[in-house]
């Protein structure tokens, strides 16, 4: 089958590359020349593990192809909508002028009995908005298949993904032939595009329009409240002498709750979750569900504080202020194997530190070349050993596995003050302290016992 892809960013990419190993004749189109030039290299224009080995493998077969004109679809059966949806610059509504205007763009080129599909996460109702859009073009049928990757794990997350959903016209009554059950319109097109995925097992849940557009957001807003609940807990486990990771640890044995997403730390970032939660407020607030708006603000408004305690307890390692000191930050990209910095909470601590009168340095394995032009205040070291010379406070704020890894041995020859403020927990604590370091982690219970978490004399 000739499928287009339309807009080749994270989504965009990943989602091609996926579909031409799985046997498909798949062609991206991007309006950016040089994203299409690197692509077309076989390299991703961002860092994501295994995902340049996907696109070499889909450009050598001839499955694969790239280009920044909508005439390369003409042919294709299924066309993908894979642009961006940022939050809007005035709002914190989704902003969908790149979805109009990639339909649009599609418009001229599509065949009769063509199959339009979206995978943006979108505010629901918008699927009727794409509709009039389409009003000239009634031969052409529309879907919604929304996305689920993880950056990080986004080609495992396409290869073997936990669900399918198909967002049809009509909902489930209408995907399936009264009499003999089998597949119609939409559904017909996915499950071919998707045959190896289902062959294989995966299951497909088939809906209505408004369902697919709100699945995705809300399961983000879900995923969200679990971080900022585990979150406010922590200050609480600082506050009585508990520790949040063993009561994380048997909260998450309860199978009506499960681990996943109960980490305490410096909370979430990146471009996903903070923007759709906010267009999911935005949503229930046009509904009038006053209460779903309530309840992500709050999740909102925990996730932030996270960022302002964190600096709040690094100047208490300081003897009461960063003003003046040397501050190493590992990790600068808003979670681990990405390079990704979009409200990276790293960086926001960091700035914060630097303007707060800390000499900030930061490393990272991926995002440093990203970084150091969006933040001309911080000093950027591509060297994790160079970062940590002279540091009088370290802050592991991205849990790379190299920064779990780190020796305290190694680290602590380097430093001028062996304290570390492991604000993602997830540091050897004995280990490090075995090394003369003084670890402070986010709701470890150190409020409660002040003695053991009195910092080493400042350097003069």
């Amino acid at each position: 089958m000739k499928i287009s892809v339309i807009g080749c960013g994270y989504l965009g990419a990943v989602h091609a590359a996926t579909l031409a190993s799985m046997g498909h004749t798949v062609v991206g189109i991007d309006v950016d020349p040089g994203k299409v030039e690197q692509l077309a290299r076989g390299a991703a224009p961002f860092h994501e593990p295994g995902l340049d080995e996907l696109l070499r493998d889909g450009l050598s077969t001839g499955r694969l192809t790239f280009s920044t004109d909508a005439a390369a679809v003409k042919g294709a059966q299924v066309h993908f909508l894979c642009v961006g949806t940022p939050q809007d610059k005035t709002s914190d509504a989704a902003d969908l002028t790149f979805l109009v205007s990639a339909i649009e763009t599609l418009l001229p080129h599509l065949a009769a009995g063509a199959v339009v599909v979206g995978k943006s996460t979108v505010p629901v109702g918008t699927v009727e908005m794409l509709r009039g859009v389409l009003d000239s073009r009634p031969d052409v049928l529309l879907g919604w298949n929304p996305e689920f990757l993880r950056q990080g794990t986004a080609v495992k997350d396409s290869l073997v993904p936990d669900r399918l959903v198909y967002g049809v016209d009509g909902g489930r009554g209408a995907a399936f032939h009264p009499r003999t059950g089998a597949p119609l319109g939409v559904t017909a097109a996915l499950d071919a595009v998707y045959e190896p995925l289902l062959r294989a097992g995966i299951p497909r849940l088939v809906c209505n329009f408004a369902t697919a557009e709100l699945i995705k957001s809300a399961a983000n807003a879900y995923l969200a409240t679990k971080v900022s609940f585990i979150n406010a807990v922590a200050e609480l486990c600082d506050a009585k002498g508990a520790d949040v990771a063993e009561l994380a640890e048997a909260m998450g044995m309860d199978p009506r709750i499960g681990g996943r997403y109960l980490h305490a730390g410096l909370g979430f970032g990146g471009g996903c979750l903070p923007k759709d939660i906010r267009s999911f407020r935005t949503q229930a607030v046009q509904a009038g569900v006053t209460a779903l708006d309530d309840w992500m603000r709050l999740v909102d408004s925990v996730n932030l504080g996270q960022r302002e305690r964190t600096v709040s307890v690094a100047a208490g390692l300081c003897g009461g202020s960063v003003a003046g000191r040397s501050v190493t930050v590992l990790g600068a990209s808003f979670k681990p194997d990405t390079d990704d910095i979009r409200d990276s909470p790293a960086l926001d601590v960091a700035d914060r530190l630097a303007g707060a009168g800390a000499h900030v340095t930061v490393t990272d394995p991926k995002a440093v070349n990203h970084a150091w032009r969006r933040y001309p205040r911080l000093k950027f070291e591509a060297s994790t050993e160079q970062a940590l010379e002279g540091a009088e406070l370290v802050l592991l704020l991205t849990e790379w596995d190299e920064y779990r890894r780190l020796s305290p041995t190694a680290a602590g020859a380097r430093v001028r003050r062996r304290v570390v403020l492991d604000a993602r927990n997830v540091l050897d604590a004995a280990a490090w302290q075995a090394s003369g370091w003084l670890v402070r982690g986010l709701g470890t219970g150190a409020a409660a016992h002040p003695s053991e978490q009195a910092p080493a004399p400042l350097p003069s």
